[in-house]
């Protein structure tokens, strides 16, 4: 028991101990006051001794269960109730809370000897002083050793399923709390990601093609044209506001992109994703180009979304990352060597479609807003790989990224 877990029941228990303890002594005092045993002084004597080293060691905080200090205690206690056994037979009940001192304070494989020693001696010690020998002179020690067993023993494994109730139901409140920052987090980068869309695919674009518009009427004036002036006004304008645009666009992108290249976000993506025996490599295919925020979002996303699905359902032992620049395209490779699963079933992949965006429809639709392609290849046994292919934006005659890219 620990007195410390359940105070109002621990505190009860101990009441009640002690005052079954007093009782008791003062039962084998009364008795011999009461019969006129040749001993009755002593027995007295005794009995306050026991008493006032029963409640030495109740009031002595270093009496706790398992501690140094109990086993002396008890070993103090039980001597003087030894003496005073042999002095008056009324001193064999006093075993009975000798029990529950011995079973809450001293290990369980020490416990029990001292109470089935406590016990024999109880019954010895009635037997010595020549009382009439019935069945229940070892009926009653015995029985009373074994209620207070399980007594105790009961109480202990109670005590323990509610600790671990305890700890369950403290770990899914953690959990809860997680599971709602988590749900709040991911609600925050979508809204952000959406709002990076709107921007790039109404604002940005809007401007863009003004800014294309003007740059034409400028090259049909003249340079002395009256609205020469006006239009490269405009069209300055129309830039100022496309890159300011532009950096709403970034500043609203996914934040593993905000310190850094696509390359790197994938680098620190494969360094952190972690499984039982998963090794996560990442490499560049030919010669980086600055991509689009959109093309860099929907990149990451997939191979976050990609990576997620090997972790949670692969079983794989290693997985790797691509980003490759082709002449006219990007890809992306996700390639594990995990169960893999059939085609036809949609896969563990399209499994996850309600979690966070993830899975096939999700990572099909980025490539889709992109103008690119995502093909899924897998079979039972043999790994799945994941590939999505962007088409390169055609860039402007002055070298800035052309209008896919706003």
């Amino acid at each position: 028991m620990d007195s410390r877990a359940h105070p109002p029941v621990a505190a009860a228990l101990r009441l009640c101990l002690h005052a079954l303890l007093v009782g008791l002594l003062a039962l084998a005092a009364v008795q011999a006051v009461r019969d006129g045993a040749p001993h009755t002084a002593a027995v007295i004597v005794v009995t306050c001794v026991m008493a006032a080293v029963y409640a030495a060691g109740a009031l002595i905080p270093a009496v706790q269960p398992h501690s140094r200090a109990a086993a002396p205690w008890l070993a103090l206690l039980g001597a003087v109730w030894l003496v005073l056994l042999a002095l008056s037979p009324d001193a064999l009940w006093v075993a009975f809370p000798l029990y529950f001192l011995q079973l809450h304070l001293l290990p369980t494989r020490w416990a029990l000897p001292a109470v089935a020693v406590t016990a024999a001696a109880a019954i010895a010690g009635f037997v010595l002083h020549g009382q009439a020998i019935t069945p229940g002179t070892f009926i009653g020690p015995v029985l009373g050793a074994a209620v207070a067993v399980a007594t105790v023993l009961g109480y202990d494994a109670l005590f323990r399923e509610n600790e671990r109730r305890r700890e369950l139901i403290e770990e899914l409140m953690s959990t809860r709390a997680e599971l709602a920052e988590a749900e709040r987090t991911a609600g925050t980068l979508a809204e952000r990601e959406r709002l990076a869309r709107e921007i790039h695919d109404t604002l940005a674009q809007g401007l863009s093609s003004i800014q294309l518009l003007l740059r034409a009427a400028e090259r049909t004036l003249s340079a002395d044209a009256p609205a020469t002036t006006h239009v490269r006004r405009a069209r300055e304008a129309a830039q100022d506001n496309l890159a300011e645009a532009r950096r709403f666009v970034r500043a609203l992108s996914p934040p593993d992109l905000e310190n850094g290249s696509l390359a790197a976000a994938l680098e620190r993506l494969s360094s952190r994703t972690t499984g039982p025996g998963l090794t996560v490599q990442f490499a560049v295919s030919g010669s980086p180009v600055e991509l689009p925020t959109p093309y860099e979002v929907a990149l990451l996303r997939t191979a976050q979304s990609a990576l997620a699905n090997t972790v949670q359902h692969s079983g794989a032992r290693r997985a790797e990352i691509t980003l490759s620049f082709m002449d006219t395209s990007v890809s992306l490779d996700v390639v594990d060597d995990g169960r893999g699963f059939a085609p036809g079933d949609g896969g563990p992949v399209a499994a996850d479609t309600g979690t966070g965006g993830f899975g096939l429809p999700a990572m099909r639709s980025r490539a889709r807003s992109l103008g690119g392609t995502l093909s899924v290849e897998s079979a039972p046994g043999q790994g799945t790989a994941v590939a999505l292919t962007l088409p390169l934006p055609v860039p402007l005659p002055d070298g800035r990224p052309g209008q896919d890219a706003a």
